[in-house]
């Protein structure tokens, strides 16, 4: 039987994007509808950024031991059990998948209907054997693996982050395909667990990073042994299963590389299959749904967010994007405001080690802006924390315009994620230079090297003439 409802706001997806709506609507009391036809909780929590992080962390315990000697400690190389190590990751999604549940969605007020859905008009939807007449609509159905036309790569097996978690034997040669932030990220925690690891990458690894600060990362990559070959393109693939044969062209000449197991990490690409949006007047194309800076289709009716909403949602595809973009809707639908994406203090993080952390304007982009800029430099060797943890890779890099108005900020380190937040603050509420030298920060820490940063903009004036008799003059009053 046909069953109709009416609610207020109906959802398409279960992922960050999805959840993070239902949960604040169901919470303000509004009939809410979410439909999800694969696992609850969707890429980040299945197949991204939580089994990503697991595995990162135990491939840093695998690369801890191997430094015990720096401390003046004994230890034997690790032995990793690739079986235990899948246990590992499981048993995290296992302890966060009850927050993402249908149980708990239930239990908040929200009718939650797994099937596929589809609209048929632009106000109709179906899903399995249910009928939804929504007020509105949120299409959260976030994106796939992009997998590029290779001669061949249809033939043999590869990995893709959907599956690589999966794996319980050691793979005896790793190539990726791929140096961005995924690639890499995957690349340094299987090297660090023993795999052998080769990165092809077309342009420049981390390409779209500032060159100086992605360089620590790529340094840092090189001494755990990853190789990366940049400028490089693959042209064919042949094989099987343990045995699979690239062929490789760079400047010119074509090589062949043998890899046991193939990482497919070329990117991203919207969901929009089976949704029928033509149905509902919603425009799309490759890049995703059309939006306006509301997030709002090209059916009034309906949002477009989180990975599968197009170009004017932001261009970024993070889980900390998605629930930025669910607040957004949640104001615009529910409260009848018209808040506009704004992604001038949205930061972004790579999960190496070192981390690379950005918010705001590179020094590229403001350059191209034609903004006069100042650029602060603080390496992270000069931090005394950096130097007891023998983690002093990196540096914090701010970009500054007119009076020290912070237009930007990237660092390098153990925890640039973390360190990373007083500068998203900083650009949010337009703060200047100075507000971050007037910090007190507790002593040691890695937090110093943004205040050491933020004096060193005053250096230059401490150093001039008038200042110094300045100085002088006050000090004989004192």
């Amino acid at each position: 039987m046909t069953e109709t409802l009416r609610p207020d706001l109906c959802i398409v997806g279960a992922g960050s994007a999805g959840l993070s709506v239902a949960a604040a609507a169901a919470a303000l009391g509004v009939p809410v509808v979410l439909i999800e036809r694969g696992q609850m909780g969707g890429d980040c929590l299945n197949a991204g950024c939580v089994p990503s992080k697991a595995l990162i962390a135990a491939a840093r315990r695998a690369h801890d031991i191997r430094q015990a000697a720096d401390f003046g400690l004994g230890a034997p190389e690790p032995q990793v059990n690739y079986a235990r190590v899948r246990e590992h990751v499981r048993s995290v999604i296992g302890a966060i998948a009850p927050n993402d549940s249908q149980a708990r969605f239930t239990a908040l007020g929200a009718r939650v209907v797994r099937a596929s859905a589809r609209f048929v008009a632009r106000d109709t939807l179906e899903a399995g054997n249910v009928i939804v007449k929504a007020r509105r609509f949120v299409l959260a159905t976030g994106s796939r693996p992009a997998v590029p036309d290779i001669p061949g790569l249809d033939t043999v097996p590869f990995l893709t982050n959907e599956t690589v978690f999966d794996l319980t034997r050691r793979p005896e040669h790793l190539v990726v395909l791929g140096g961005g932030p995924v690639g890499l990220e995957l690349a340094q925690a299987h090297r660090r667990l023993g795999t052998p690891v080769t990165v092809i990458e077309a342009g420049r690894a981390l390409g779209h990073e500032d060159p100086e600060l992605a360089a620590h990362v790529l340094a840092a990559l090189a001494r755990d042994g990853v190789v990366v070959r940049e400028g490089a393109t693959v042209r064919e693939v042949a094989g099987e299963e343990g045995d699979i044969r690239l062929v490789v062209e760079n400047r010119g000449s074509r090589t062949e590389l043998k890899a046991s197991h193939l990482l497919v990490a070329t990117g991203r690409r919207p969901v929009t299959d089976g949704l029928e949006l033509a149905a509902a007047g919603i425009a799309h194309d490759e890049h995703g749904i059309t939006v306006d800076q509301h997030l709002r289709t090209t059916n009034r009716r309906v949002y477009a967010i989180g990975d599968c909403a197009g170009p004017a949602a932001g261009g970024r595809r993070f889980t900390h994007v998605a629930s930025y973009h669910a607040g957004l809707v949640i104001r615009s639908a529910l409260f009848r405001l018209r808040p506009r994406v704004d992604m001038r203090a949205m930061p972004r993080v790579i999960f190496t080690d070192p981390e690379l952390a950005v918010v705001g304007m590179t020094e590229e982009e403001a350059r191209a802006d034609g903004t006069r800029i100042t650029v602060l430099r603080w390496p992270l060797a000069e931090n005394d924390r950096a130097q007891a943890e023998r983690r002093t890779e990196g540096e914090i890099k701010v970009i500054l315009g007119r009076g020290g108005r912070i237009l930007g900020c990237g660092i390098v380190a153990a925890g640039a994620g973390e360190l990373i937040t007083p500068w998203t603050l900083a650009i949010a509420h337009d703060l200047k230079i100075r507000d971050l030298a007037e910090l007190t920060v507790p002593y040691p820490t890695l937090s110093e090297i943004s205040r050491r940063v933020a004096m060193s903009y005053y250096a230059p004036s401490a150093a001039r003439p008038m200042v110094r008799r300045l100085i002088g003059l006050l000090r004989r009053f004192g």
